[in-house]
């Protein structure tokens, strides 16, 4: 599809139509529920929306990251339980496959990721490693043709529903480092694999996180992403560094919507005799949103141009994540001020998104780990061009 605007301009048109039509006038159903309705899940697959990113040899869209974050600022528009549902498959769920998986591995299972057949799930943190990965302590190790894998995942998202479960686990007990880590595949029904009961959460009804627990859990060798150990954590880290620009369009999406939302309300609500979108302090509101939503979209999609264009994005892609993701919770924050009391009442979309997007601070990495990653590698940076510059001056 990246070859064919025609066909990704109708691809947007759709989601547009499909997020204003179908899913909006739903979202209080599913706030209720604390579940997507299954008829609207099953209408997200026949609409292909679960595999966005999985390439067309496999039965997706093969939408490139450009076209992934601009697919994703308008499916999250509507409740994130919609986006969360598809997301894990076009994403998180299924990149670590697509990034590094086998031909076999990707034969068996991407079709089905795509089709929305099958639900993915990453399971990489644990209570002890989150921010710190590295210190991940599920275990996996050989025995004959499988692998065992011993350990509990927490904070899963899609992990009550999901089919398949792509596992960080240590497989060099006398590394403690990135390079004992390996990833598997492993599916809801091997034996040895379980999972909790949803979480109850602040927001983001519709949407279920759980544990993934592995007791004795018995994974066919096949299954080991790539065919060898150690790489499990350079295969998480290409999934987080796309993810993470996904992530930030998916932030950028809900504030889009609470500023519509908001700027709809002060047009109508009028105070002193006059609306009070006229009120010069409700509008320095409107353009602080504004100007924030455009900053995030325009720093998203140059770094998933670059990504696209092969280029290591690893520092940009820290700084979307980060900054969408603030800018999204103080565009909530306003937009309920905006709203006033109305706000603050359950039964609107502001007031269910300000508790919805407070996880996005947290998630795939907190502020504070990115604030350490983004100075870290600038720092770095600096240090090697230093080198570069002092090797220049010792060849003249």
């Amino acid at each position: 599809m990246d070859h064919d605007p025609q066909l990704f301009d109708a691809l947007l048109h759709d989601v547009r139509r499909f997020v204003r039509e179908e899913a909006n006038p739903r979202e209080q159903e599913i706030e209720r529920a604390d579940a997507v309705p299954e008829d609207l899940v099953e209408r997200m697959r026949t609409l292909g929306y679960f595999g966005w990113s999985i390439p067309r040899a496999f039965g997706g869209a093969g939408l490139s990251t450009e076209q992934l974050v601009l697919a994703a600022f308008e499916l999250s528009q509507c409740s994130v339980a919609f986006r969360a549902r598809v997301g894990t498959n076009t994403g998180i769920g299924s990149e670590a496959l697509v990034a590094d998986g086998s031909d076999d591995q990707k034969q068996c299972y991407l079709p089905q990721l795509a089709s929305g057949e099958l639900t993915g799930a990453f399971a990489l943190t644990e209570a002890d490693a989150g921010s710190d990965a590295v210190a991940l302590r599920t275990t996996a190790r050989r025995e004959g043709d499988d692998y065992v894998l011993n350990g509990s995942k927490c904070f899963i998202t899609n992990a009550p529903i999901a089919g398949l479960f792509t596992v960080m686990a240590r497989t060099d007990p006398a590394n403690p480092g990135a390079g004992g880590v390996s990833a598997f595949l492993a599916e809801r029904g091997m034996p040895g694999l379980s999972t909790s009961e949803p979480y109850e959460k602040m927001g983001q009804a519709g949407s279920p996180v759980g544990d993934v627990q592995f007791d004795e859990c018995r994974v066919p060798a096949c299954n080991l992403i790539g065919g060898r150990e150690g790489q499990g954590f350079r295969t998480a880290m290409k999934v987080l560094n796309k993810q993470r620009i996904h992530l930030a369009a998916l932030c950028t999406g809900p504030a889009i919507r609470m500023l519509n939302e908001a700027v709809a309300y002060t047009r109508k609500r009028e105070q002193f005799g006059q609306p009070i979108a006229e009120f010069q302090l409700i509008q320095a509101m409107i353009a602080e949103c504004q100007t924030e939503i455009f900053a995030a979209r325009s720093m998203i999609l140059e770094t998933a141009r670059k990504r696209d264009a092969g280029e290591d994005v690893t520092l940009e892609a820290s700084m979307c994540k980060m900054f969408a993701s603030e800018m999204c919770g103080r565009v909530a924050d306003r937009a309920v001020q905006m709203l006033g009391g109305r706000g603050y009442l359950a039964g609107n979309a502001v007031e269910r998104f300000y508790r919805d997007v407070r996880v996005f601070r947290i998630y795939e990495g907190t502020t504070q780990i990115h604030q350490l990653n983004i100075a870290k590698i600038t720092l770095r940076r600096a240090a090697e061009q230093d080198s570069v510059v002092a090797l220049a001056e010792r060849a003249a």
